[in-house]
């Protein structure tokens, strides 16, 4: 199930839209920005509810 979610790019804090996969469960990935292609590093947990909780951070942050 994908759910899109809001995030602020950690390099250019512009709001960019990313889907996550809610039943993949707790999972770390990078996905690039669609402003300034750098590298955003996701860090995605699932809570008990089944609603993602995502926190952005930039590649050197992580």
């Amino acid at each position: 199930m994908l759910v899109p979610f809001d995030i602020s790019c950690p390099y250019c804090g512009e709001p960019i839209q990313i889907l996550v996969d809610a039943s993949a469960g707790d999972q770390h990935c990078i996905e690039d920005c669609q402003v300034c292609c750098r590298p955003i590093v996701l860090g995605i947990r699932i809570d008990a509810d089944g609603e993602p909780q995502v926190s952005a951070s930039a590649e050197n942050d992580a």
